[in-house]
């Protein structure tokens, strides 16, 4: 059996209520998708009218927030003064879009407005007191902060104590004591009465754009929708009307720098979806930052120049793809430092790019199941800096948190943390996650959770199912894209694609009923689904190609029951890689131990059966690998009945080569006896090979022949030098145990080696009459 990497957590079935039912009905809605509504708590006619048909007049009243009154009269004095006004942002994707919804509606007012994006690696994240004082002297008479400055308490007390007032918007979480600001507008402030808490930091700017001019500038949604998404803030309420609008504006709207940017990652305007603004345009905007400076996607939101626009949108893309190749690089590199028994990663190298630290732990974690932690160590080899991602069976922000005076700077939360430390902190900070877990008992093996939405037949997987599955979106934090589970199914048309084999391509049977089915990064694992049925979890589809539609499922995770022998036979297959964890490899010959590459393999080598029962019950092993061939097949069939193993791996490597070179005849064993006995002494250590061509005997065929004599006492061997016996008893060939075990063996490789998987499978599960 295959477990399935992820902890799989169906959603309970609710009988749903007849009024509920009937507004379903109303508008035209399958029961099934009827129930994925109620678990996202869209349980009334009226939350089922507000998600299904957002409106303008679902949008929360700004003046709701706190200090929206004192912001809005703050930025209007300073348009009627004639103040220059600086609009102080973030490097990531949420930050430009804020930045630019909130100089474009500062500038509609009439005001003079400038705009600063930080640089990571020289500034930092937040207000910067150095900044902050460089522009209050080049004339900068009141600060606007947009996606920060809630954390920002000696620079906004500096430019304060100057006579310049700074109005915080921001939405990240509160700390205990806030700065002494003018203003500071946040949804989830105490004092106000906002009643939705998860803007993201473009939301709130859009909030006091739209308090500042006095109507919705929706023209300014596209922003606010890219900036949501981007930022993984919850796509419910209020959010997912702005995104919903939004996506519709990016398709109708005229926003040059957008539409070249659109164009120049090939995403098609009138398609443009949360999936495409998620994966391909927020990605893209987050790089310059990551990278660099990001201020050019401000230049590239507010240019009316579509050269210029083309221009900075090929530098972006540019930026993207170098981030891509850093983060490929890093990975690869993290990969090779990872200990597979370590629960959690701590990794850390020098010369690894600070701005990508969080994308490579969150890959680590995804391909390894476990937490995983990625730190650059600076020039010096002093200081690590990094990040951190988390599974949901450990909280990781808790877990440091116990060991918080181990760092210079430390923040996060329950699945993913950033900290500054010093390198010689590491390994103790290594040994405290893994006493956390082991203290409290936090069973690491299920992987993360991956929540099912429903249990489906492979027949219910249809284009007008998925086809109206399109009205719970646009997905994204808390409501994400609905995972369904297809049990029992039988694989078959399974192939690699992609370069390198790296994807897996099959189709799902069931009951007459097929599926096509795509698993990205799953191609190693073809092997797994060859054999018996699959419960199938992922993400339903449609395939368009030259105007057809067919129904496909995106492979999430996929689990195999029932026991499952694995090929590995041959010099090809022997390359393929064996999953180390709870494996035991078998050693008929100890001396085969050479064939097995991994250095920490647990090897067991065969004495008898109940010895390798109880290793296998003490080490907890769950896949054997049979590594060498033994004298005879039925002792295979023994231990795998013995053993209970559900997971079998047929490697049966013959240095001998038995079956192939066969039994010696009677004319080459008496060709071989006289020529010891005219020889006298051979030296088999210098000679073996020209006795082999000289009598034309194969070499290892020869070594057989020459252990054979030994075993009857007709020759003598001492220190690699062979000997004839004078006058030795005369002894039928038959009698030699080596040559009685060279015919089992013969038959035993013949079976093991040659016989199709098939065929051993049925022999070792007692199907052959099924």
């Amino acid at each position: 059996m295959k477990k399935s990497n992820y902890q799989w957590q169906l959603q309970t079935k609710t009988e749903l209520p007849v009024e509920f039912i009937e507004q379903l009905k109303k508008e035209e809605i399958n029961p099934l998708i009827g129930q994925l509504l109620w678990h996202r708590n869209i349980r009334t006619e009226e939350a089922l009218r507000k998600f299904l048909h957002p409106t303008i007049e679902d949008i929360y009243d700004p003046f709701l927030m706190h200090d929206m009154e004192k912001a809005v009269a703050r930025i209007q004095q300073a348009v009627e003064a004639g103040e220059q006004i600086l609009v102080y942002g973030d490097y990531d994707a949420d930050g430009i879009t804020s930045t630019t919804v909130m100089k474009e509606a500062i500038e509609l007012v009439g005001g003079m407005v400038q705009y600063f994006l930080p640089n990571r690696f020289v500034h930092g994240y937040g207000p910067n007191k150095d900044v902050f004082a460089e522009q209050i002297e080049q004339g900068v008479q009141l600060i606007v902060t947009v996606d920060n400055g809630v954390a920002g308490h000696e620079a906004i007390s500096y430019a304060m104590a100057q006579g310049v007032d700074v109005i915080v918007t921001d939405h990240h979480e509160l700390p205990e004591q806030l700065p002494e600001a003018f203003a500071i507008v946040h949804p989830r402030h105490p004092q106000g009465d906002y009643p939705f808490g998860d803007l993201a930091g473009v939301g709130v700017a859009f909030k006091v754009a739209t308090a500042l001019l006095g109507e919705l500038p929706i023209e300014l949604l596209d922003l606010v929708a890219i900036g949501t998404i981007a930022d993984l803030v919850s796509l419910t309420d209020e959010n997912r009307t702005f995104v919903k609008m939004g996506l519709q504006m990016i398709q109708t709207g005229d926003r040059i720098g957008l539409d070249v940017l659109l164009q120049e990652a090939g995403v098609k305007k009138e398609a443009v979806s949360e999936e495409s603004i998620g994966f391909t345009i927020g990605p893209r905007l987050n790089a310059l930052g990551r990278l660099g400076e990001a201020a050019p996607g401000v230049e590239l939101m507010t240019t009316f120049d579509e050269e210029q626009a083309l221009e900075i949108a090929k530098y972006i893309d540019q930026q993207n793809n170098e981030r891509k190749d850093i983060v490929t690089t890093i990975a690869k590199e993290a990969l090779d430092l990872i200990d597979p028994n370590a629960p959690v990663h701590i990794l850390a190298k020098q010369g690894w790019h600070e701005g990508v630290l969080g994308i490579v732990a969150g890959r680590i974690m995804q391909e390894t199941g476990k937490p995983t932690i990625i730190l650059a160590i600076d020039e010096s080899g002093t200081t690590a800096k990094g990040s951190g991602r988390s599974i949901s069976a450990l909280n990781l922000y808790e877990a440091l948190n116990e060991v918080r005076e181990q760092f210079t700077h430390f923040g996060g939360h329950h699945m993913a943390a950033g900290m500054t430390l010093p390198v010689e902190n590491i390994p103790f900070v290594q040994e405290h996650l893994a006493h956390f877990i082991e203290k409290n008992q936090i069973d690491m093996a299920n992987g993360q959770e991956l929540l099912i939405s429903e249990s489906l037949a492979v027949s219910q997987a249809t284009t007008a199912f998925i086809d109206q599955l399109r009205i719970l979106a646009p997905f994204g934090t808390d409501n994400t894209v609905p995972t369904f589970v297809f049990k029992e199914i039988t694989p078959t048309q399974i192939r690699q694609i992609g370069a390198d084999n790296t994807h897996l391509k099959f189709q799902m049977n069931q009951e007459g009923a097929q599926l096509d089915a795509i698993a990205f990064q799953m191609g190693p694992q073809a092997d797994e689904l060859a054999q018996g049925t699959a419960d199938v979890a992922g993400q339903l589809s449609i395939n368009e190609w030259n105007g057809r539609k067919k129904p496909q499922l995106m492979v999430t995770d996929f689990a195999v029951s029932g026991r499952q022998l694995f090929d590995f036979r041959g010099k090809n297959n022997q390359t393929k890689p064996i999953p180390s964890e709870a494996t035991a490899y078998l050693l008929f010959d100890e001396k085969n131990q050479k064939f097995i590459s991994d250095p920490t393999a647990n090897i067991i080598v065969w004495s008898n059966q109940e010895e390798l029962v109880e290793a296998v019950s003490q080490n907890q092993i769950e896949q054997l690998v049979f590594v060498d061939c033994p004298v005879e097949s039925i002792t295979v069939k023994e231990i795998v009945e013995a053993t209970e193993i559900q997971r079998i791996y047929m490697m049966f490597i013959s240095p001998e080569e038995a079956y192939l070179n066969g039994m010696a005849s009677r004319e080459q064993f008496a060709t071989l006896y006289k020529f010891i006995l005219q020889q006298k002494e051979v030296n088999l250590r210098s000679q073996l090979s020209k006795v082999a061509n000289y009598l034309n005997i194969q070499e290892k065929l020869l070594i057989f022949m020459i252990q054979v004599f030994f075993d009857l006492g007709f020759v003598t061997i001492e220190s690699g030098v062979l000997n004839s016996i004078e006058k030795p008893d005369n002894r039928p060939l038959t009698e030699s145990q080596v040559y009685q075990q060279r015919l089992k063996k013969i038959k035993t490789e013949e079976f093991l080696l040659y016989s199709d998987c098939q065929t051993i499978q049925q022999w070792l599960w007692n199907e052959e009459d099924k």
